[in-house]
């Protein structure tokens, strides 16, 4: 059951909605499951694939008006394009999710300058120009829900700027709720544990079998269960939830 029952209704028909790095992974099932409950949209990725030819695929037997287009989230001429495109396409967002992010494995002693600021540019600095450039196209009522990363809290051997990207993300989600806030606009984020994801791909049994046994509920997550949280922080359901960090990791 997804995170808003429907009812035979779409609780967010009419609602407008943009999610950044969205051709596979979280980001598609968060499309989706928007798309699934009535709402329109635009979807970005960074460059052509077939996967975000079939997400457009796919998003063209729901009812809303939706498009996926390519878009640099690290470059502000991209972002500024994007955001116009949205705002022609949709005339204005009600949701804003930042999913668009890198991982990297490197240890510190081995990691360039240009490998830190490339992930950070990634997971953190593009959520700061995809959220400024959409901010005054959102009204009362409006959610921006930001991808960060249960590692965020513990850290992780050969993440420091993964991890620190992350940790940056719940920052900025604090204090983005407190200043969207009087506004009628609220900010959360969403903390993924170990999901079924082209990052999980390269596990071996035995690796898998560990991580689904450090759940609670003994199993790796799905996208499409990232994507109910999602949907929930931009429901009526969470109207009073603001500047929260939702942990989706089954228990770790």
């Amino acid at each position: 059951m997804s995170a808003v029952a429907t009812n035979g209704t779409a609780p967010f028909a009419g609602r407008r909605v943009l999610v950044t790095g969205g051709s596979r992974g979280i980001g598609r099932a968060i499309a989706l499951r928007f798309a699934e409950h009535g709402a329109s949209g635009v979807v970005c990725h960074r460059r052509s694939s077939p996967d975000a030819e079939s997400l457009a695929a796919e998003l063209e037997r729901h009812a809303g008006d939706w498009r996926v287009v390519a878009a640099d989230v690290t470059d502000p001429e991209s972002v500024a394009a994007l955001v116009g495109e949205a705002r022609t396409r949709l005339g204005g967002l009600d949701v804003v999710v930042n999913n668009a992010g890198i991982v990297s494995h490197l240890e510190l002693g081995d990691m360039e300058l240009g490998q830190w600021r490339e992930v950070l540019d990634t997971n953190l600095t593009a959520m700061y120009l995809v959220t400024r450039a959409c901010a005054e196209t959102m009204g009362p009522g409006g959610s921006v829900i930001n991808l960060t990363s249960a590692v965020a809290m513990v850290g992780l051997v050969g993440r420091t700027h993964y991890t620190a990207s992350k940790a940056g993300v719940i920052g900025f989600t604090r204090s983005l709720a407190k200043e969207l806030g009087p506004r009628g606009i609220r900010a959360n984020a969403v903390a993924p544990g170990i999901i079924e994801t082209d990052q999980a791909s390269g596990l071996t049994p035995e690796q898998r079998v560990r991580y689904a046994q450090l759940a609670a509920l003994g199993r790796l997550g799905r996208p499409e269960d990232v994507a109910d949280a999602a949907v929930f922080l931009a429901s009526d359901g969470a109207r009073f939830v603001s500047g929260a960090t939702l942990n989706v990791d089954g228990g770790i």
